[in-house]
């Protein structure tokens, strides 16, 4: 019985090893790929806490609604595509802190003599208040519902009809008729922000992913322009055409600082930020006047 056991237990081991080396295999050819540490395991709820303390206070404006649960769950769908799960630990954890620090840099309710400093009242908001427009704008492919609004909602938030089409697109729901799902859906919010982060947003450009993880290499014409991989980098992508390519402007600044402390927060430490942390003499990838 001892042997058979044993042999058991030996081609178990081999299915472990063999499916193991695939997924290694899978990684290096840039396909679907699974690392063993997964978010959950070096980030935990009392580190989604420190890096947002303020979040649940009176004064927030989305008390309650944001948790790490909630976050881990949205997660789990892109880890397999190598969301903070691809390379070592410290690539990990650059690259969460390069994500968050875009999601606080867009929910804070923070200011420059705040309790607890600046930098620690992200996920005080879940959607725009008082939107001055409804943002929509004509599109065959994906049209605007009379009466409902399409203003910022979410961890990244989304604004415009076409992005809601989009986003819906590939999370498989029809944010187009329900864009309040991501204002009352903390899993499905956290999702559409980090379905923003893995996809490409324009065509001929990386994804925030694949800039943060080394996946992207700069052609002459880039470098030309002075955009190299970076945390600048993610800032062009996704708000190049407001605050990149003039200088040191203030919102830049704030997404910066937002990524060194959360930096120093998981560990990490602001010496390991990498380079182009800014995009103040990046040209500007794109602007609303381009047809691409």
């Amino acid at each position: 019985m001892m042997k058979i056991t044993g042999v058991i237990l030996l081609l178990v081991g081999l299915v472990l090893v063999s499916r193991a080396w695939a997924f290694n295999a899978n990684c290096k050819e840039g396909k679907k790929c699974e690392r063993n540490m997964t978010i959950a395991q070096f980030f935990s709820a009392e580190d989604f806490d420190t890096l947002f303390p303020q979040r649940n206070l009176p004064v927030a404006h989305a008390a309650g609604f944001w948790n790490h649960y909630d976050f881990i769950q949205a997660a789990a769908m892109f880890e397999p595509l190598g969301f903070c799960t691809t390379g070592d630990l410290m690539m990990q954890k650059i690259e969460l802190a390069a994500f968050l620090a875009h999601v606080a840099h867009e929910t804070t309710c923070g200011w420059s003599v705040a309790p607890k400093g600046p930098f620690a009242w992200g996920l005080c908001y879940k959607e725009e208040l008082s939107p001055d427009s409804l943002y929509c704008e004509s599109s065959d492919e994906y049209p605007c519902v009379p009466g409902i609004s399409y203003h910022g909602r979410g961890a990244m938030p989304v604004y415009w009809n076409y992005n809601y089409g989009k986003v819906g697109n590939y999370l498989k729901k029809d944010l187009l008729h329900r864009p309040d799902w991501l204002a009352t859906n903390a899993t499905l919010a956290f999702q559409a922000a980090i379905a923003t982060w893995m996809l490409p947003m324009r065509p001929k450009q990386p994804s925030c992913h694949d800039v943060m993880t080394g996946k992207w290499v700069p052609t002459k014409n880039d470098t030309l322009n002075s955009i190299y991989p970076g945390f600048g980098m993610t800032i062009n992508i996704l708000n190049g055409f407001v605050e990149c390519g003039h200088g040191d402007d203030i919102r830049m600044i704030d997404r910066v600082s937002h990524y060194l402390e959360f930096l120093e927060l998981l560990g990490v430490g602001r010496d390991n930020a990498g380079p182009y942390t800014g995009c103040g003499l990046q040209k500007v990838l794109y602007t609303p006047f381009d047809k691409s």
